[in-house]
């Protein structure tokens, strides 16, 4: 397993817009002790692809008392209106967030299936600072041994990023790129009914497009087997990640 930290943006590799789906929630054995204690966690992806991929995952590694995985459609005013929407729902008020799915990398030498854990998401907007971007960052090495963990500022953007642009993002000091995340936290955030206190938020992207190897059309993840597999392996770490939050038990 390796870690790196530092900078380049991704430019967001693109799939189906097609509207958000209802979320998914799984649910907690009836009567259960952590189905009383555990505090709710969204986990926030754009595409369907990244949904199967969770969700396949989720069988494979069992369910987390109080999870829901909804998914927003692509581009930042989708996911603003979907998570804003999820998180307006009694069973999700005070939930901590996670935004996930794939990313465009930035940095030379990334490649597909490497992961991205935001120290921060970025856009036009703002600037929103993630929570336990170590903790989350040791528990993927865990779950994906021998794929590189990248740390770093998420960069978004409101279109697929390829080229030039790619490095000037990467000049800002962002080390991926995507379309979603920083809208998911802003909204989560700041959004109707958000809490006055905060809530935990986070970012993981798999990388499916980096420098040297582009995708040659962003609707599909052709070369991104390998970055699909990853993803199908991070429910275990958003879990562990969660519970390590100082959250006020329920």
């Amino acid at each position: 397993m390796a870690f790196r930290r530092g900078g380049h943006p991704p430019s967001g590799p693109g799939a189906d817009a097609a509207p958000a789906g209802p979320p998914d929630r799984a649910a907690a054995p009836a009567g259960s002790r952590a189905d009383v204690a555990a505090p709710p966690l969204l986990v926030a992806c754009a595409l369907g692809i990244e949904r199967l991929a969770l969700r396949s995952g989720e069988r494979a590694a069992g369910t987390h008392p109080r999870v829901t995985v909804v998914r927003t459609g692509m581009g930042p005013r989708a996911a603003e209106r979907s998570v804003a929407r999820a998180l307006a729902e009694p069973a999700l008020r005070g939930a901590a967030v996670v935004a996930t799915g794939f990313c465009a990398g930035l940095v030379p030498g990334m490649h597909p299936g490497d992961l991205v854990v935001a120290e921060e998401t970025r856009d036009p907007l703002g600037t929103v600072t993630c929570a336990g971007s170590a903790t989350l960052a040791g528990a993927l090495a865990r779950v994906a041994p021998g794929r590189t963990v990248h740390t770093g500022v998420l960069t978004g953007s409101d279109h697929v990023v390829r080229g030039a642009e790619r490095a000037e993002l990467r000049a800002t000091g962002a080390i991926a790129v995507d379309m979603e995340s920083a809208a998911t936290l802003r909204s989560a955030l700041y959004g109707p009914g958000a809490p006055p206190g905060g809530r935990p938020v986070a970012a993981v992207r798999v990388i499916v497009d980096a420098p040297e190897h582009e995708l040659v059309r962003i609707g599909t993840v052709r070369g991104g087997i390998s970055a699909f597999r990853v993803l199908r392996a991070v429910l275990p770490a958003f879990y562990d990640w969660h519970r390590s939050l100082p959250l006020p038990r329920r």
